[in-house]
């Protein structure tokens, strides 16, 4: 279970740094003043002359005893929308915060479970995490805390999820991973059906699992739709998939790692199989709820996968004074095209860069993988020698990039026993874990507001 920590780690981190990097840093003023009678046992609706009573005085939930109030919803809503870097729009605030009070129900009943059974989160280990997010975002905790208020979110809602994720780890490790076996057959069998398998198309998925019933499959169905919608605008997959996703994998961004269509329930795999790098599923009705996967990249079975070759390359680019038009940049931008085209390698890279007062960059080690995806589709068929050709704009500068050389992927090996001996186990315990929470769930007493 260490990995999936490292990865949640991860994922906040990334998700927390790409916002701070995106936001112009206006605050977004919020109430913040706390009604000092809310310990009274008062009743929820009460007529006053005046503004309303602040929603930070109002519990939505009371999970064996401990408030959940609106004030604990809204700064996670207000996290969510800060790691999509998008407000949440109006019409989805409402079905959003019913999905939020679930996902904070869980987290405290797994809090609450981690407590009993003697496991303490100390504020040191806490710390740890908030002092690396804030590092992550160039700041320091304090001030993390202070960007994180003024848009409506807190220093206290972050540590709260992270309090949650090592409460959670440190049970599972207690109470299943000890009870969770994996024979040597087991993995032998495993890799045996890699092997067999050598060659066939695998997958790197992202899913976001909704769970549903009879009962309510009418309303999931809808907010899957909605969820799709936000994606499709831009929404940070992973971040939906934390906050939302309902399988074991929503702790690591819904990521479920390189995958075989037949590992999957059919309706999944067969939508699966019609999908390239980069594209987002409709909602697909599966036992038990709703899936809404994501491919990121495909790859041939224990087969090289010529995307992990190593480049050296050289990037030649050219810039153009501030407001040239197109028209005027068109005849140069022309004879770029033609003198890269028949660059003769990368001795001749220097000379096209001098005659078009460029400049040269070279860069080595270079994944092809790593690069964005329409440079990796034009670059996979070139030889060593050749250049892509041009791309960017006008206002950001015009470049191209000469391969230099090239390493290409010998092997590709089995998995070792001690990795799948890993994943083997992590399956289990996941699927266990999932057993657990809905004990939690059935026998806790929690009472709406």
């Amino acid at each position: 279970m260490a990995k999936a920590k490292t990865l949640f780690t991860t994922a906040l981190l990334a998700s927390l740094a790409s916002v701070a990097a995106a936001q112009s840093g206006q605050a977004q003023q919020q109430p913040a003043a706390r009604n000092s009678s809310s310990g009274l046992n008062l009743p929820q609706t009460v007529t006053v002359l005046g503004r309303p009573i602040p929603s930070v005085v109002k519990a939505s939930a009371i999970v064996n005893g401990q408030v959940i109030t609106q004030t604990d919803i809204d700064q996670r809503l207000a996290l969510l929308a800060l790691a999509n870097n998008q407000p949440i729009p109006k019409e989805e605030e409402e079905r959003l915060r019913v999905q939020v009070l679930s996902n904070l129900i869980d987290e405290t009943l797994q809090i609450q479970a981690a407590d009993a059974a003697g496991i303490k989160v100390s504020p040191t280990d806490i710390d740890r995490t908030v002092a690396r997010v804030a590092e992550n975002t160039k700041r320091k905790p304090n001030e993390l805390a202070g960007y994180l208020k003024q848009n409506g979110s807190s220093i206290n809602s972050i540590r709260r999820q992270i309090q949650g994720e090592i409460a959670w780890q440190r049970l599972q490790r207690q109470k299943i991973e000890s009870g969770v076996s994996v024979g040597d057959d087991e993995v032998k069998a495993f890799i045996d059906r890699m092997n067999a398998s050598k060659g066939t198309q695998e997958y790197r998925v992202g899913e976001i699992y909704l769970e549903a019933t009879t009962a309510n499959q009418a309303q999931v169905a809808q907010q899957a739709q909605q969820i799709v919608a936000a994606l499709r605008q831009g929404a940070s997959f992973a971040g939906y998939a934390r906050q939302f996703g309902q399988s074991s994998a929503a702790a690591v961004g819904g990521d479920l790692g390189w995958i075989r269509p037949e590992q999957l329930p059919e309706p999944i795999a067969q939508t699966l199989t019609q999908m390239q790098p980069g594209q987002l599923s409709q909602p697909i009705p599966v036992q038990g709820g709703i899936s809404i996967i994501a491919v990121q990249d495909t790859r041939k079975v224990l087969t090289a996968d010529p995307r992990n070759a190593v480049l050296s390359l050289k990037q030649v680019s050219i810039t153009f004074p501030a407001g040239t038009t197109a028209a005027a940049a068109n005849p140069q931008l022309e004879r770029f095209a033609a003198a890269t085209q028949n660059i003769g390698g990368c001795g001749g890279a220097d000379k096209v860069a001098a005659d078009f007062r460029g400049d040269v960059v070279q860069s080595d080690s270079v994944k092809l993988r790593d690069l964005p995806a329409a440079l990796q589709e034009m670059m996979l068929p070139m030889q060593v020698g050749q250049a892509t050709r041009p791309f960017g704009s006008i206002a950001d500068g015009v470049r191209v990039l000469v391969i230099c050389g090239r390493d290409e992927e010998q092997s590709a090996n089995a998995p070792n026993a001690d990795a799948v001996f890993a994943q083997l186990q992590e399956e289990r315990v996941n699927a266990r874990a999932r057993r657990y929470l809905r004990d939690l769930r059935r026998d806790a007493v929690i009472d709406y507001r």
